[in-house]
């Protein structure tokens, strides 16, 4: 008798947790992980070192548009100019501004912050009376707050970090009433109203507005009102928001609305709510929230929030672009269901350039627009030096978890990196897979040998007989399965590390810190690590 898989599923209990399309391969076990990946037939366009880009070059573009950890998108509108900016939690230069004229490839400008003043959570980018103005929400370990920066320019320089003393709301949103007057919206249903200038307060934290609440049974993490986006429509002014917490479940996170026609209230809420929700595991991007409405080229309105992607939690969340409608009741209705078929552009201007080169011969500086520090002190750069092609890095502390490791963000599901490694006697230094300091992955080299990290743990292994103080390490993550490498020859003979991992659970679900697992280098101990010719491939 022939076997039913489907109707024994069935029978069993499963009906509806599956569904089976042809041409895809399923096999048994949790899709969280990316050897069962169900989308694993969906193709973008490769851009620098054949990254994965949006832009197919026919006049579409397949989410995301900025591939990588890229979470909590604030973008403003200035001409026929775009300009974009993302949390940049631990990360220092922070707060990496885009430019674009098409929302689908993207370039960076600068790195608008570089004093430290904690981990960097949901920014706001505003111009304002001819003025641009970035608002921080950042947390260290002693306090939490929220500051503004500004500039004349786009490109900086940018002013130093002001505390507009809020410690307890995160999530700015800046707006501005019908009399002229600035505001910040803030998370839980608060505002306060700012002086003139935009750089301090005007009085003190009011409640506006009781977010819409889900049912109770749906599947979320915590209710967590938060990124108050104010837009003006028409007649009324509009609040975008998120709720039901940034990760756990795929379900969880979703996109609200309400709007008022004054920017004191009262506000009514979308009857439709959520506009934007994961309904099922089974859809390509998970945790959909923290969206911005705006119009793009043309008067075509469209959202831009981040999404975890289904099977690549590693990756931390990446920035999604879906066009909306305007219904005839004046409510917002996204068109484009759960972003896993392409899209049509909002503009097609030709052949652009997106993104950046991963790769760096070091003969320059590349901090904050690619490069930057996991939770550094403020004076980490005088550890850097660069000589004839070579990064100098001076050490610090033992290990990778308190060396304020240099890392970059990458977007694709297989790649390669590799660098040169050279250490002083005292000192230990290599090539990581980084989330944060309690998780990483990688392989290191000191005065003994080789140093393996797995698990934010480090095992101290056996040198190769030709490898002294120098060698070329290369490690390939391919869908989360990690394989690493070691060559005495500059990269001409490799030799493979003798244990390889799987860390599709290198992410914030395990590990918290709303961060990615991101290439990185390291130097610990006393001394110097230098390194060259880091290269970055996508691997298709």
């Amino acid at each position: 008798m022939m076997f039913d898989r489907r109707n024994t599923l069935k029978s069993i209990g499963f009906a509806g947790c599956l569904s089976f399309t042809p041409g895809r391969a399923w096999a048994q076990g949790s899709r969280a992980t990316a050897s069962l990946d169900p989308y694993a037939d969906m193709q973008w366009g490769h851009g620098f070192e054949g990254q994965r880009k949006a832009d197919l070059g026919n006049g579409m573009f397949l989410n995301p548009v900025f591939a990588g950890d890229h979470p909590d998108p604030t973008i403003l509108r200035d001409g026929d100019d775009y300009y974009l900016t993302f949390s940049s939690f631990d990360a220092y230069p922070g707060i990496v501004i885009w430019h674009s004229r098409d929302l689908v490839n993207w370039r960076p400008v600068t790195a608008a912050l570089a004093t430290p003043i904690g981990s960097v959570w949901a920014p706001e980018l505003v111009k304002h009376d001819g003025r641009y103005f970035v608002y921080i929400p950042a947390r260290s370990r002693t306090k939490k707050s929220i500051y503004v920066i500004h500039s004349d320019r786009i490109e900086g320089p940018w002013s130093a970090p002001i505390d507009l003393n809020l410690p307890d709301h995160i999530d700015p949103g800046h707006a501005v009433g019908e009399d002229g007057a600035r505001y910040l919206f803030l998370s839980g249903g608060d505002r306060v109203k700012l002086t003139p200038d935009g750089l301090a307060k005007a009085g003190p934290v009011e409640h506006v507005y009781d977010p819409w609440h889900y049912p109770e049974n749906w599947v979320v993490e915590t209710f967590a009102p938060e990124g108050p986006k104010i837009t003006r429509h028409g007649k009324y002014y509009y609040m975008t928001l998120a709720v039901g917490g940034t990760a756990g479940p795929p379900t969880g996170h979703m996109v609200v609305m309400a709007r008022s026609r004054s920017i004191d209230g009262p506000w009514e809420n979308d009857p439709d709510n959520p506009v934007i929700k994961t309904m099922s595991a089974r859809e390509k991007w998970w945790s959909r929230g923290h969206a911005t409405p705006f119009e793009g080229p043309g008067g075509q309105w469209w959202m831009i929030y981040h999404g975890y992607e289904n099977g690549y939690w590693t990756l931390g969340r990446q920035a999604l672009l879906q066009p909306f409608e305007w219904n005839a009741n004046g409510w917002a209705r996204p068109v484009g269901g759960d972003l896993s078929e392409p899209l049509k552009k909002p503009v097609d201007l030709g052949t652009l350039p997106s993104g950046m080169p991963l790769s760096d011969d070091f003969s320059t500086d590349r901090f904050g627009i690619q490069w930057s520090f996991y939770d550094p002190g403020r004076n980490e750069k005088t550890r850097v030096r660069r000589m004839d092609s070579v990064m100098h890095v001076r050490g610090k502390g033992t290990s990778p978890s308190d060396c304020s490791p240099i890392t970059c963000i990458c977007g694709d599901h297989r790649y390669r990196i590799e660098v040169d490694i050279e250490v002083d006697s005292g000192a230990e230094g290599g090539l990581l897979l980084f989330y944060s300091r309690r998780l990483y992955a990688g392989l290191g080299l000191n005065a003994k040998g080789l140093v393996m990290h797995r698990y934010g743990l480090q095992r101290q292994s056996g040198k190769p007989p030709a490898i002294r103080n120098r060698m070329r390490v290369a490690i390939e993550n391919d869908r989360n399965i990690v394989t690493m490498y070691t060559s005495a020859d500059g990269g001409k003979i490799w030799e493979k590390f003798d244990v390889q991992m799987e860390v599709s659970g290198y992410n914030h679900n395990t590990a918290y810190d709303f961060l990615s697992l991101r290439p990185g280098l390291y130097s610990a101990g006393k001394g110097e690590v230098r390194f060259s010719r880091f290269t970055y491939r996508a691997m298709t």
